[in-house]
């Protein structure tokens, strides 16, 4: 907590991973959502397919064991002796149950139809040319056969498809055949019943590719042969599959079920357009998807703002520890400052073996100044001072401090005793060039007094030493007219000073 506390980018950070990671969950959840909406489709499409491929089969049967019921009627003794009334009541009560069945006939060899369900006697029709015929004629061995889509010649129904068995004789030769017709409305009312969506479809074609009907109902679809199109290739590769693709007849792309119809050589498939999949689905992910990037954008917000009121408050500390470190008059470093910085520059100069020089630095006879010319003056004194010390030790590890009243301490890092010489001696020229009026001083100007101290040339047991060593010079630089610079070591005298007011090691 503390290091977000202290690292605002770091709130932003985390905010971003925290709406990250929603944002996949939210991924994942609506992905989830999408898969289970393509299953429910899928599944309804699986139970309509079933519902009809049953239903078309039980009903293709029934129509088989009337055409069934029909031949073996046929192969009764005395059976076409009887009066065609009573013979058209035996041959086709079977039918009477079979609602979509239009009319059952029997055809002989040459294609006329010599029995008809629904006229005694039979209408006068030659069916040569139909393909069930022909099928039946050229072909022993085909049982059941469904045929084409046709109009009836001879009566108003719709368009319809003929279930026909061959009738043999005794000897297996071609002896006719008997056919029942169906309507394909049976279809398309059966379909009209499935809820498939707005852009469903669902098609009933035969073997071949032939259709016989589809969804939605298009009567110039009827007959139309889909071999050679994708989807039709793909219903023929296995007895019932599902996949994606796009219909040849109208372009929607769907979701496709198939299957073949029990041992009847036709084919079903239920399509579910992809749009009708997905359209709840595409709802709720708009709702749930706004809802999670309203979150992770106030997220982010709060974050943001919670930042930059973090940057404000660690900018206000900040500042209330460069006024706690800072002279509040000359804009100086303020001993308090100073102490941590010279003991730091001091254990850095033990361990690098790099030389660390001070200069400690007086303004002359400056209580004088201040009877003089007032405490204002003094203080504006003062201020230029510290301006003159700070445009001469500029350098990145250079530090300027106020010691306290008018003295001035200056940390060089990394600087020799000749290079502390020749700065101190710029500081001193550039407040004398100030030309600040003191009648009390002896240069009728304001002057300071400066000590060099050095760890080039002299070992300093402490930092405290090397601070003592630098008052030594600069109470050497007064005592010889001030308005100099001094460096230890000095006479004699000077050094008895700076080793009495050395603390002892006890004391250190």
């Amino acid at each position: 907590m503390n290091i977000v506390t202290r690292r605002p980018n770091a709130v932003i950070a985390i905010s971003l991973g925290l709406a990250t990671v929603i944002f996949a969950l939210s991924l994942w959840v609506l992905v989830e959502m999408r898969k289970d909406a393509l299953r429910r489709a899928q599944e309804s499409a699986f139970n309509v397919s079933l519902l009809v491929e049953r239903d078309t089969a039980r009903n293709l049967e029934v129509y088989d064991l009337s055409l069934r019921s029909v031949i073996e009627g046929l192969q009764q003794p005395g059976i076409m002796q009887l009066p065609p009334a009573i013979r058209r009541m035996v041959l086709f009560d079977g039918s009477a149950s079979a609602k979509d069945l239009g009319s059952m006939i029997v055809i002989d060899e040459t294609g006329k139809v010599i029995l008809d369900s629904q006229a005694s006697p039979p209408r006068d029709m030659n069916l040569a040319d139909r393909d069930y015929f022909r099928v039946h004629r050229d072909s022993p061995d085909v049982g059941l056969y469904i045929s084409h889509p046709y109009s009836p010649r001879y009566s108003h129904d719709t368009q319809s498809i003929a279930l026909s068995r061959r009738i043999s004789k005794p000897d297996g030769s071609f002896a006719g055949v008997v056919a029942g017709t169906m309507r394909l409305s049976y279809f398309r009312r059966l379909f009209e019943g499935m809820n498939l969506g707005a852009g469903g479809s669902m098609a009933l074609m035969l073997a071949d590719g032939t259709m016989l009907m589809r969804r939605p109902f298009d009567e110039k679809i009827i007959g139309r042969n889909l071999q050679g199109t994708s989807n039709y290739t793909r219903f023929t590769q296995g007895a019932s599959g599902d996949f994606f693709g796009t219909a040849a007849i109208d372009g929607v792309p769907r979701w496709y079920a198939f299957r073949h119809i029990a041992s009847y050589p036709m084919i079903l498939d239920v399509a579910i357009a992809t749009h009708d999949i997905y359209a709840e689905w595409r709802h709720r992910a708009w709702i749930i998807g706004s809802l999670m990037a309203a979150v992770d954008v106030a997220l982010v917000a709060l974050a943001v703002l919670f930042s930059q009121q973090l940057r404000r408050r660690m900018a206000v500390e900040e500042e209330l520890r460069m006024l706690a470190r800072t002279d509040g008059l000359t804009g100086l470093h303020n001993r308090r400052a100073f102490e941590e910085l010279v003991d730091a520059e001091w254990r850095r100069a033990q361990r690098s073996g790099r030389p660390l020089s001070m200069l400690m630095l007086d303004v002359d006879n400056f209580k004088g100044f201040n009877d003089l010319y007032g405490h204002s003056a003094g203080d504006d004194a003062l201020v230029a001072v510290a301006r003159c010390i700070g445009g001469k030790a500029r350098r990145p590890g250079d530090s300027a401090v106020r010691y306290g009243g008018e003295e001035f301490i200056v940390l060089l890092p990394n600087t020799a005793e000749a290079g502390a010489a020749r700065i101190a001696e710029s500081i001193r020229a550039a407040v004398q060039a100030l030309q600040v009026r003191h009648i009390a001083s002896s240069h009728h100007v304001l002057t300071i007094s400066i000590g060099v101290a050095s760890t080039e040339k002299q070992r300093f047991g402490t930092c405290r030493a090397m601070i003592n060593a630098a008052d030594t010079a600069l109470y050497e630089a007064k005592d010889t007219g001030r308005n100099r610079v001094s460096a230890w070591p000095v006479d004699a005298r000077m050094e008895e000073r700076a080793m009495a007011a050395e603390p002892s090691a006890s004391q250190e």
